[in-house]
Parts: structure tokens; sequence; C-alpha cells
């Protein structure tokens, strides 16, 4: 059905010295249910490209990277030749603005790290996106979840948003199951609690009614 699909999962690691980094709580566990999903359904050639985790799907072409801007330019060499990109990599925001070659000593109370924005791979993606490429991004928002959901498949060119609503009763990261919010132009489909292997399954059920297919 497609010729090639890209899915960019698991965290990013971003590094301040040699033992040290900032990350966040992504498992990889949904990109990897995505990229299962699409070799059951053998709808295409997958391209899997992975920060550090040990949900790795097999028989898939496998990427793996640490930083941002090693993912940004994995992404990079495979976005013009995809027909479906998913970003459900969890992309560190910032990373510090020195790496420090040597282990950084605890010599005092307080340390200040000065942090740089990494680039916003997603919405470099929708900017070059063409027509016919379909784009899916994720998202984790806390507040005003629907409407920074609306402000992000807008800015971002999105065809699909993966919300997730992070809150003590579902905190989604590392979970087996999740509660999600598909988030199309024409409306919100809340899907109730499942596992990850069944969201995926959902996910991919949209991109195949987006594509022309059933």
């Amino acid at each position: 059905m497609f010729n090639k699909i890209v899915i960019a999962s698991g965290p990013t690691l971003e590094p301040i010295d040699p033992v040290r980094f900032l990350s966040n709580r992504s498992s990889g566990k949904t990109g990897y249910h995505l990229a299962m999903e699409a070799r059951v359904r053998d709808i295409g050639q997958i391209t899997f490209i992975t920060g550090p985790t040990v949900y790795l799907p097999i028989q898939v072409e496998l990427i793996q990277v640490e930083t941002a801007q090693e993912m940004r330019a994995a992404i990079g060499e495979h976005f013009r030749s995809s027909d479906v990109i998913i970003m459900a990599a969890a992309v560190s925001d910032y990373r510090s603005l020195k790496y420090y070659p040597e282990k950084m000593k605890k010599d005092s109370e307080r340390i200040t790290l000065e942090l740089v924005k990494n680039p916003d791979i997603l919405l470099e993606l929708g900017l070059h996106k063409r027509k016919n490429q379909i784009l899916v991004g994720f998202a984790a928002e806390s507040e005003d979840i629907f409407v920074n959901a609306q402000k992000k498949l807008i800015a971002k060119n999105l065809d699909l948003l993966v919300l997730n609503e992070i809150s003590e009763a579902n905190p989604a990261f590392g979970c087996d199951e999740n509660q999600v919010y598909l988030v199309r132009p024409e409306g919100v489909r809340k899907l109730e609690k499942m596992n990850k292997a069944h969201i995926a399954a959902v996910i991919w059920d949209d991109i195949v009614s987006m594509a022309g297919g059933s």
C-alpha cells in the first residue's frame, strides 16, 4: 500500500558529560507497536529510527541514534522518499550548550547548566511535507490539552496528532496501557484506556483510511 514508512521512536539522550545526560520518560513502546503492527499488515517498507530503548522491532530497517540532532539527520535522509512519517519519538526540547569532556565534580551546592533549544523536527517536517505525504505527530499535554493540540496540529501541518493527557490517572510514559485522543482537522476522537498495541492498530486504521484504503 505504501512504498516507505518512517517511524521515529523512543527518547533522545542529550549528553552533559561522559556520565550525565538530559532525557525524558519515553519508553519507546508505542513506536515499537506501531512498527510491529505495520509489519504484520505488510503495508510497506519500514524504516525505524529510535533513540535509546530496549523496544526494537524485528524485520525492519533499524537506525539507532542518541541525540535530537542525530535523529534529525537520520529522518532527513529518509523523509523525501517516505509516504508516511510517524513522529512517535519524544525528542528532548533542550540540550546542554556546553559538553564537559571530563566528569563534572560535585564541588559546590549548586551549579548552573545553560541549555539551548533543540531543532523542532516535527515542525521542519510539516513545513516541507509534500502533497500526499501523511505526517503523524504525538503530543503530551497536562493543561489546556485540546487548545494546545489544535495549535500543534495546525502549526506543524499534521494530518493526525496523537494526544496524551498527562495526569496521575494516566501517566502515559512507560506504561503498557494508555488513554489518548486522535486529533484531526475535522475533529477529536477519544480512545478509552487500552494497551499500546491496540492503540497502534487504531492509529494505523486511521492512517490507512486517510490514504483511501480500507
